[in-house]
């Protein structure tokens, strides 16, 4: 009778678990702390493990897990490492800016789609492996992260990895360009953050932008 019990319990927290993934958008990522509202994190975990077999959900990483979205000509499509970092972020409550060669790659300003993909955090430090690619979250200070506009904070962490006096005439171009898409407001936000020759070189964009 007791095993009994405790499999209706299972199979109960089961659906209760893929019901929630169901209310929500398809490539949406979950952890067991999405759950605990349901049962505890041990309960949980099983019933995520169990939809993982069952082919309802996809493990993307150690505790991440998606229902994946279906396309007619690709078929499964999971999330990117963007949208799996801004789950992360949005769970632990914390500000992420992108650095390094990824803020290059979102810029455009290079091809190469970097393998470790690496965000400033307020929150703590870590790293997870999806797929061939590693997120590492790096502890910041509070003004690495302040920055508020999705254009103008990659456009600080790009030149920062650039270098100073290593900027070349066509990467300027190319930040003029896409700046001209950044609210005017959240560049002027941005640029007090900045070291000064990037708000040197920067404060020449502004009348670029609308």
């Amino acid at each position: 009778m007791r095993q009994k019990n405790e499999i209706k319990m299972a199979d109960s927290i089961e659906i209760q678990v893929i019901n929630k993934i169901k209310k929500a958008r398809r490539g949406s990522a979950f952890f067991v702390d999405s759950f605990t509202t349901i049962a505890n994190a041990k309960s949980v975990n099983k019933a995520l493990e169990r939809l993982v077999a069952a082919g309802e959900l996809r493990r993307v990483a150690t505790g991440i897990y998606v229902r994946p979205s279906k396309d007619k000509i690709i078929g499964t499509v999971l999330p990117s490492v963007d949208e799996i970092a801004i789950a992360i972020a949005k769970r632990d409550k914390a500000r992420i800016v992108p650095t390094g060669s990824y803020a290059l790659y979102k810029l455009g300003l290079t091809t190469q789609i970097p393998m470790n993909i690496v965000y400033y955090t307020s929150a703590s430090a870590r790293k997870i492996k999806i797929g061939k690619q590693t997120i590492t979250f790096k502890k910041a200070s509070s003004k690495s992260v302040a920055a508020i506009g999705d254009i103008s904070k990659l456009v600080i962490q790009a030149l920062r990895t650039i270098g100073k006096d290593k900027v070349t005439v066509e990467e300027i171009e190319k930040i003029k360009e896409v700046l001209k898409s950044e609210k005017k407001y959240h560049l002027q936000h941005d640029l007090k953050l900045a070291p000064v020759w990037i708000r040197q070189l920067l404060e020449s964009t502004q009348n670029h932008v609308p």
